[in-house]
């Protein structure tokens, strides 16, 4: 088997939650799911949050939203950073259709219903809390031959998993240490929230923050060890390390910092698996107020990887770099956003853990093979007249990367979401996703992809 395969979760050491016995969890969530979504928005991959905010395409984190923990708050609570008091009740519901028309012409189909339940205590003596959280997926439609999508298990089954479940120990305020099962946001560990369930991790963190200086600067900063990682339609916790593709069984130290002032933020992440990779990853992000409207910004990305220790997964010696840059100008209800992406190296760019982070990873495509580079236009616009709809659309130009019978691609994304502004219907959104790639070759391939979502967030 080549070192860059991806193992299936198969072989080495695993845990199964609940192991697929039926039981009222699965009883329960079947009748409740009914093409809702349900959770706090914060604790929801940005289903609900509108355009023409932010260019983040669903499954990323960028770096300013790291070592938060993902505390259950609201959004504004979370913009004033106000921290959540309370036993916390939260429920997501999602109901999901994809299907894919591959480069080859085969199918790939599935309709399925899932989501969470989950609780977070209040801090006892103010500083031990505990939280749980439970994860679905059932099927609705899905044959066997049409497998891949990743909104069930392997072979179109069902199944449903403790995701979370950990102790949150404050230490002081504003530093907290979390062991045990639960959700992490970083840009090569994180939820990868675009299916039915998200991934979760078993780890144990020390995330902090503090406030510098008198002029609003703030520093948070994190560093953890993640053992084990459950992928988003799976119902088992694997090494980190088979996760990625190799034979052996290793966990990941990360950590980084990040400062904020303003419109401004650096940071910088490494994340160390002994033996097999060492990603390193830095970001800046800044505005530019010129009065009245227009406030341009830009952000500016690198991305180190390299095999390490024994190389059990990479050759001996691989390494590759991404270079990346994004500008947005938010223009009335539109934000307009180009970006550049380069390869260099040796090697592609890897992201067994999360959704990779570069600016031109879109529906499909993360343009992060060796040698290969890549632009992206995109036009976001929210709509006045009927509020909560909003839509964008983005072309992505990849050149031919180095790997000797392979094309470059170009990939249009269009989406199209309705997110309840308010009421009894808030948390509630529907969305379209569909994307087209196009192979540049001379026989041209082609690869469709549509998705309908529907979604329910609330919190208690």
């Amino acid at each position: 088997m080549s070192k860059y395969s991806f193992l299936t979760h198969r072989a080495l050491k695993r845990h199964r939650p609940w192991g697929g016995a039926p039981c009222l969890w699965r009883l329960g969530c079947t009748l409740m799911l009914v093409g809702l979504s349900v959770g706090d928005p914060a604790h929801a991959q940005p289903e609900a949050v509108s355009p023409p905010t932010s260019s983040v395409e669903q499954g990323q984190t960028p770096l300013d939203e790291a070592f938060s923990g993902r505390p259950r708050r609201t959004p504004a609570a979370q913009a004033a950073g106000v921290t959540p008091s309370g036993t916390k009740m939260y429920w997501d519901l999602r109901t999901m259709y994809l299907g894919r028309q591959n480069y080859d012409g085969s199918q790939t189909e599935s309709l399925a219903t899932g989501g969470w339940a989950g609780v977070k205590t209040d801090y006892f003596l103010d500083h031990f809390s505990f939280g749980a959280t439970g994860y679905t997926s059932q099927k609705l439609h899905g044959d066997p031959d049409k497998d891949g999508a990743l909104l069930l298990g392997r072979g179109q089954h069902g199944y449903e998993v403790l995701g979370e479940l950990y102790a949150d120990v404050k230490v002081i305020e504003g530093l907290n240490l979390t062991v045990g099962r639960k959700e992490y946001d970083t840009p090569f560990i994180n939820r990868n929230d675009s299916r039915l369930t998200p991934n979760t991790f078993e780890a144990i963190s020390l995330m902090g923050g503090t406030k510098v200086g008198s002029k609003g600067a703030s520093l948070r900063y994190g560093l953890g060890y993640v053992d084990s990682i459950k992928e988003r339609n799976s119902d088992e916790f694997v090494s980190m390390s088979v996760d990625a593709g190799a034979e052996v069984e290793r966990g990941v130290i990360a950590a980084g910092g990040l400062y904020k002032q303003g419109g401004f933020s650096l940071g910088a992440l490494d994340y160390y698996c002994p033996d097999i990779v060492n990603i390193g990853f830095a970001e800046a992000k800044m505005e530019f107020p010129m009065g009245g409207w227009l406030t341009p910004r830009l952000a500016l990305q690198f991305i180190d990887q390299r095999s390490v220790g024994d190389d059990l997964l990479l050759n001996s010696g691989d390494n590759g770099q991404q270079y990346g840059i994004k500008a947005e100008l938010p223009v009335g209800q539109a934000l307009f956003t180009a970006a550049y992406t380069n390869i260099n190296g040796d090697m592609g760019m890897i992201s067994p853990w999360a959704g990779y982070p570069g600016y031109t990873s879109v529906q499909v495509e993360d343009f992060n093979r060796a040698g290969e580079a890549a632009w992206m236009l995109r036009a976001a616009y929210e709509f006045k007249e009927i509020k909560g709809l909003s839509t964008y659309a983005l072309w992505v130009h990849g050149t031919a990367p180095d790997q000797p019978g392979k094309h470059g691609r170009d990939e249009y994304n269009f989406n199209l979401q309705w997110s309840a502004p308010a009421g009894v219907l808030k948390g509630l959104s529907f969305r379209l996703r569909y994307a087209l790639v196009e192979e540049r070759a001379a026989a041209t391939d082609e690869l469709t992809d549509l998705r309908l979502i529907c979604n329910y967030a609330i919190n208690f």
